[in-house]
């Protein structure tokens, strides 16, 4: 099957597994992984059936007497890069299950047998699918079963990760804990431009910044023998969905369960070449008594305000060695959060490493519709940076996207290239135009060359930047789009209707203004004359014939019927 009609081919998988979700009593949240479990275990047994039909075929060409005794043993798979599947763990062993057979326990079987056979897999692959009833099993591995043995490419990894952001939507705030949309990783991954060396995510989520990572080296010809992948995630089944989503892109990393905030289990202080991260926003309650003295990881020192974007920052800026590069995802209000967060911010920029801020607008990510900004460092400018040792490119995005539905934005593969290509020219390097983005930069750019364009782009100075209070936000630099004239514009009368219309607004302002100070001066006047009858009739004195009685004022204001007899 060509790769063109994956797409076709991953609809139709999520149709039909989604409706057998609908109508069981399982939430999103109980499908997912033991969902993308069998999804892994499908691409297992494909490259698995592969590699026996080479092997096979190898040893048919040997003469006898240089063949070797065993073709097909673990250690022949291992070497090619295949995962071993003992009998049990087959496929097709588990779809011709018989009628009454117990699916659940002889999935788990399977899961647990490729586990022992491939130790980067420990405790790794879902086992909990006893709790599902046997007909939604037999279903599902008929679904997956569906998938042709003809394909090309990258098909089982673009079905994975279509299920990982299908499954990210449809579990709302948990989905967006494991998951960052496509488009954003992408357009991270384009900028800082990881073509070598150690790649790192200290929250790594599902592995999305890893895959896109491979994909762009893969897409220049790269090797991708020539990444190694560092990653620290705190959720457990995370770290699964992560390890399981590297393994069906053919990748290998040292991914751990951690705490980032207190842990450096994976030893990346001041020794990855490129960070990618999309860390949780505004965290609060984090312990800084336990950080404080860790000034290799924490070297801007500890913001004051409860709230732990700074800290993230000063991962990622920790994490990179002398030339390293650095991409993450960050609350908008970091960008200009005042008091302890402004200091530490002005000494990245002070320093030199923040390279390029890019705006982006609402409705990017299923958790939440708030826009975001997009941070990139760059360590290696004091040392390659062609006149950029005092500079930072700003870009709004804000504009650019692409509405997949009422709720949700993307940016096309042509409008990521043209961001990305935005940077390539404030660096000095050659744009791309491979994925359609040739008319945009005709537009924006027709000399080839950087040049800061109103409303989309601008290189602001240490000066220009100290003057705006040290803030790292697009808007506050790069200005508004230029409109095209209109021959037929009016000035001065459009000037004159805007000035007429200001007085008319202004005039009902003032009567409101009016009106508003009438009744404020009433309220007060009823208090200060209820405050003064109240005063007098403070323990008034009824009668009843000729004995004098005490009466509550408050009592009888809401029990008056029980007092009109008195006189």
């Amino acid at each position: 099957m060509p790769v063109s009609n994956h797409t076709h081919l991953e609809n139709d998988l999520w149709a039909a597994a989604d409706e057998l979700r609908a109508n069981s009593r399982l939430r999103a949240s109980d499908y997912s992984l033991p969902v993308l479990g069998l999804i892994f275990l499908k691409y297992a047994d494909h490259k698995f059936t592969h590699a026996t039909e080479r092997f096979q075929a190898e040893v048919e060409e040997q003469p006898r007497s240089r063949r070797r005794r065993d073709p097909l043993s673990p250690d022949r798979y291992k070497a090619a890069g295949v995962l071993y599947l003992p009998d049990a763990a087959r496929y097709a062993a588990l779809v011709a299950l018989p009628e009454g057979a117990n699916i659940g326990k002889a999935i788990n079987d399977a899961m647990k047998a490729i586990e022992a056979h491939n130790e980067a897999l420990a405790d790794v692959l879902p086992k909990t699918y006893i709790r599902f009833e046997n007909s939604i099993l037999r279903a599902l591995l008929r679904i997956f079963n569906g998938i042709p043995m003809d394909i090309e490419g990258d098909v089982f990894g673009k079905i994975y990760e279509y299920f990982l952001g299908n499954f990210a939507m449809a579990e709302g705030q948990r989905g967006g804990e494991f998951f960052t949309p496509t488009s954003i990783v992408r357009l991270i991954v384009e900028i800082i431009e990881p073509f070598h060396g150690r790649v790192g995510d200290l929250a790594c989520g599902s592995g999305g910044m890893f895959v896109q990572s491979a994909r762009f080296v893969r897409r220049h010809q790269g090797q991708t023998g020539n990444v190694s992948v560092y990653g620290q995630e705190r959720v457990a089944d995370t770290v699964r969905l992560c390890k399981m989503n590297l393994a069906v892109h053919r990748l290998e990393g040292d991914v751990r369960q951690a705490n980032s905030y207190y842990e450096d289990l994976i030893r990346c202080t001041g020794r990855l070449d490129f960070v990618m991260a999309n860390p949780p926003f505004n965290v609060n309650r984090i312990d800084k008594e336990r950080l404080k003295n860790d000034t290799a990881r924490y070297p801007l020192g500890m913001p004051s305000v409860d709230n732990g974007n700074y800290l993230w920052i000063q991962l990622f800026y920790s994490a990179l060695n002398a030339t390293g590069r650095a991409g993450f995802v960050m609350a908008n209000s970091a960008s200009d959060a005042r008091g302890s967060e402004l200091e530490l911010r002005k000494k990245l920029i002070q320093g030199g490493v923040v390279d390029v801020m890019v705006a982006v607008g609402s409705n990017f990510f299923y958790t939440v519709t708030l826009p975001c900004t997009l941070w990139f460092l760059d360590k290696r400018k004091g040392a390659e940076a062609q006149g950029r040792e005092d500079k930072v490119l700003f870009i709004d995005a804000r504009r650019i996207y692409t509405q997949v539905d009422r709720a949700h934005r993307e940016f096309t593969s042509a409008q990521i290239e043209f961001l990305a290509n935005i940077a390539r020219l404030y660096r000095g390097e050659v744009p791309e135009t491979g994925e359609g983005s040739a008319d945009l930069m005709v537009e924006h750019f027709p000399a080839g060359v950087y040049q800061d364009v109103p409303g989309l782009c601008k290189v602001a100075t240490l000066d220009e930047i100290a003057a705006q209070g040290w803030s790292l936000n697009p808007g506050r630099y790069v200005g508004v789009p230029e409109r095209e004239e209109d021959p037929d514009f009016d000035f001065e009368a459009a000037l004159t209707g805007l000035n007429e219309e200001l007085e008319m607004l202004n005039a009902e302002a003032h009567e409101l203004e009016a009106r508003i100070g009438e009744n404020v001066g009433e309220i007060l006047n009823a208090r200060t004359q209820g405050r003064e009858d109240a005063e007098m009739s403070a323990d008034p004195i009824l009668t009843l014939g000729d004995a004098p009685i005490e009466v509550d004022v408050e009592d009888a204001a809401e029990n008056h019927d029980k007092y009109l007899y008195l006189k």
